[in-house]
Order: structure tokens, then C-alpha cells, then sequence
């Protein structure tokens, strides 16, 4: 993935893993989010703590344009500022009171989130869709090694095996999240091939290391 000193991009998502009106837990360098997207369709990216007592935001819910936090009710708008508190419905909330948000942007059916500021936008890959995400026990180098491939310049592990499928990692905390995509051509039996292909894969890297451990 593009990066430079001061940023760089996480795909954290798949867009069709987050409809209008729902909210997710999501991870990046940066530490834990709540990705959400508004009833209106904009995908945003919040600290996963309220302020107020610190539940995770990710448990919440949305309303509107806004995403509530499920204990209080406090919610926070997509810059970040809290705009109701229901305990005082009468009452502004103070500027002071807000939660982090990420920069997000959605490409090629990918929701990508900025650690830092970065110089260059996600990577384009046009030529590919998303078929799943899953979720391996494993580091990036071992992905790569069961693939039989680095990753290039845009973050993608191309399968040796099967070159038509490629691998998008990001690393988790205990473990790498992978986003499946396939050429654009591809038929919807290709599709299902390649997350059966991807399940194998995972079962293989996860047993490596198993036995190495």
C-alpha cells in the first residue's frame, strides 16, 4: 500500500460488509475504530471509546448521520463532535466534548482508513473485485510464504497457484485480516472457488503455525 513517512492507508473493510445504517469494530495501526456509515450511505471511522464512560462506540448504533453510544445514548457526528447527550435533550453539548475520527475513503469496493496524513491516495484496483474478508492466525510474511508471493507495491499477494486471486492483508493485532478478490472477468463460480481456495489457504498457514510453534 502507498505510504510515506507520514501516513499511510489500512483496508479495513469491504464496502458491501457495511450498510447504511450500521456500525463495526475495526482495527489499525492507529488502534481500534468503530467503522459506521450514516443513513445516507458516508462510510466514517471513530475512536471506539465514548468519552463518557468509556464503552466502545463499535457496540452502538446509528441514527441519522450520527452514531450513538449504547449505554447513554451520547452521540457523535462525523467530525467527531458530540451533538446530543438524551439525559439533556435541551442542552448543546460543549466542542469539548468529541471522539477521534480517521480519514476514510472508498474505493473498488474497499473501505480504507488513514493512519496519519497520507501523501498519495488508496490504491486504485480497478481490474478486481472483493469476494470476502477473513481473518488469519497468522502474520503477513506467512501468508506470503503459503502464497508463494510478496506483496507489491499496492499491498497485493498474488497466489502462485492461482493467479487470477489476490490476497489484500492487513495486520491485526494476533493475526492478519485478508480481503479475497478475484479479475474482474472472473464468473460467480470463479467467486466461490476462490474463498474455498482461501479457506484452504488459511487451514494451511494456521496448521505451519501450529506445528512451528
Amino acid at each position: 500500500m502507498p505510504s510515506d513517512t507520514a501516513g499511510s492507508w489500512t483496508p479495513v473493510a469491504l464496502s458491501a460488509d457495511l450498510p447504511p445504517a450500521t456500525v463495526i469494530p475495526a482495527w489499525t495501526p492507529a488502534g481500534a475504530i468503530a467503522l459506521w456509515r450514516s443513513q445516507s450511505g458516508r462510510a466514517s471511522a471513530s475512536s471506539d471509546r465514548c468519552p463518557h464512560r468509556g464503552m466502545r462506540l463499535s457496540h452502538g448504533f446509528v441514527r441519522g448521520e450520527a452514531l450513538s453510544c449504547i449505554y447513554h445514548g451520547w452521540s457523535y457526528s462525523v467530525a467527531g463532535g458530540c451533538v446530543r447527550i438524551p439525559a439533556h435533550p435541551d442542552l448543546a453539548p460543549p466542542e469539548t466534548i468529541r471522539v477521534a475520527v480517521q480519514r476514510v475513503e472508498e474505493s473498488d469496493g474497499i473501505v480504507w482508513v488513514a493512519v496519519g496524513e497520507p501523501a498519495l491516495p488508496p490504491p486504485r484496483l480497478g481490474d478486481l473485485v472483493p469476494v470476502r474478508s477473513l481473518t488469519l492466525s497468522a502474520e503477513i510474511a506467512a501468508i506470503e510464504t503459503a502464497a508463494g508471493g510478496k506483496a507489491n507495491a499496492d499491498g497485493l499477494i498474488q497466489l502462485v497457484e492461482s493467479p487470477w486471486i489476490r490476497l489484500l492483508p492487513a495486520a491485526q493485532i494476533g493475526g492478519t485480516l485478508v480481503h479475497v478478490l478475484v479479475e474482474l472477468e472472473r464468473t460467480v463460480a470463479d467467486r466461490i472457488m476462490a474463498s474455498r481456495i482461501a479457506e484452504a489457504l488459511r487451514r494451511r498457514v494456521e496448521k505451519r503455525q501450529k506445528d512451528a510453534a
